[in-house]
């Protein structure tokens, strides 16, 4: 439950908290003062005089606030599904601090004054930092590049045609060498449409039992391969959004060795579920790209721990209850996961060993703010408070109806799973504090 975090006091000590610093090499021990709402010291230990109330905190663990460069919070047009004020809510329960928003909405963000309402929207809300990424291509079209310096200008950090790709190879071009002398990052929906057709799940074994129609691996890869090469002519800066094969993670690694700009995100529900969950022709299994195959999973889990996949992003896409509870083949794409992100990564590659948690939080505080080239991903002092308090050993059941999201369309729902948010600050401000934290 949520706290009323005007009441939560912005002066305190966490005595022999665990703080995970990946770009400080920070994993100990410390005892951490926060006064009015900045970091104020980071020690091995504080004075008992320190004039602040001090909680003790073994065993849980700080980190810099998480990051999320793909969400979708659906305003403006789509205000059932989600809005800004509920978006950043839910990201800032789920231990975020700065999200990056995509463009397809209704109208489509692609111009000055769409880029201006979302960040004023923004500023309205809990204080979580939301930044939008605007448009490749106007209305999605595809056809004619925006104005991407005007929108720049403006604050958007990003570009991307999100929901659909960039069917024109000449157009991407230009969209990539447009967005680096904007200083933008491109963000790549890789995605061969035609190929794709009116496929809903992964094309496998699964699908043919169901009588589903299928996506073939070959539509992430084909687009990959495309978006590589044009990053080479280019030498562009190219993200390669929610990643889900083993063919697409062995192109993006291969692009790297070459030295091109290339780095690329995976979401929580690849990491944690296969084509095997639709077989109850549930809805909430139902995204873009579709769940994929157990090697699929695991080599994405193999590409986080060598570094080819950078960070993990949410793609939370909340939908009102109408658009999915339809049959499958007609219910919309995609799962919300911004406050079950951090419990979903902690069961698939803390749990298992397959990452640290130095390494968790690289892929989900400040690879994110590198890559994006926005503040945040660090603990330091003297600065306002930009951080996520974590219980690692708590449990919870997953329960949307309970969520801040508008949207219930959760693939966790009823699981039990491990690691919860007690407190998330931003820029100095309390924006979540988990009940009776500072009763």
């Amino acid at each position: 439950m949520i706290s009323t975090t005007s009441n939560a006091p912005n002066s305190f000590i966490l005595r022999g908290v665990r703080v995970v610093d990946p770009e400080s090499g920070t994993d100990a021990p410390r005892d951490v003062w926060i006064r009015d709402g900045r970091l104020e010291a980071m020690e091995p230990h504080l004075s008992d005089g320190v004039d602040a109330r001090a909680w003790t905190a073994e065993g849980w663990i700080l980190t810099p606030g998480l990051q999320d460069m793909h969400v979708h919070f659906r305003e403006p047009g789509d205000e059932d599904s989600e809005t800004i004020a509920t978006g950043a809510l839910a990201a800032a329960r789920g231990g975020f601090t700065h999200v990056l928003t995509m463009p397809n909405t209704s109208p489509v963000i692609d111009s000055r004054g769409l880029v201006e309402f979302v960040i004023r929207r923004a500023r309205e809300a809990c204080g979580t930092v939301v930044v939008p990424a605007a448009a490749i291509t106007k209305k999605l079209e595809g056809r004619e590049i925006t104005e991407m310096f005007e929108m720049r200008e403006a604050g958007a950090l990003a570009v991307t045609d999100d929901g659909k790709p960039v069917e024109s190879s000449d157009v991407m071009r230009r969209g990539l060498e447009y967005a680096q002398a904007a200083g933008m990052l491109l963000i790549s929906h890789s995605e061969d449409r035609a190929l794709r057709g009116a496929g809903v799940m992964n094309e496998g074994y699964a699908s043919t039992v169901l009588g589903l129609r299928g996506i073939p691996i070959e539509v992430e890869t084909i687009a990959i391969g495309r978006d590589i090469s044009l990053c080479r002519l280019t030498n562009s800066r190219l993200h390669i959004a929610h990643v889900s094969t083993a063919c697409g993670i062995d192109l993006i690694r291969r692009a790297k060795a070459e030295g091109l700009p290339v780095t690329a995100e995976t979401a929580p529900h690849y990491l944690a579920l296969t084509d095997e969950a639709v077989r109850g022709y549930d809805t909430r299994y139902k995204m873009n790209p579709p769940l994929r195959r157990e090697a699929d999973r695991d080599a994405l889990k193999d590409g986080l721990r060598d570094g080819t996949i950078d960070v993990i992003a949410t793609d939370h896409a909340p939908h009102a209850s109408e658009r999915k509870d339809v049959e499958f083949d007609q219910a919309a794409f995609g799962v919300i996961g911004l406050e079950t992100s951090l419990s979903v990564s902690i069961a698939e590659l803390i749990a298992p060993g397959i990452l640290d948690w130095t390494a968790l939080v690289h892929a989900m505080s400040n690879r994110v703010a590198s890559i994006v080239g926005w503040g945040g991903g660090r603990l330091i002092a003297g600065r306002p408070a930009d951080c996520a308090l974590i219980d690692p050993s708590a449990e919870w059941t997953v329960c949307a109806d309970r969520f801040a999201s508008l949207s219930r369309n959760c693939p966790f729902e009823g699981r039990t799973l491990p690691g919860k948010v007690l407190l998330t600050m931003s820029d100095g401000k309390i924006t979540y504090a988990e009940t009776g934290l500072f009763a």
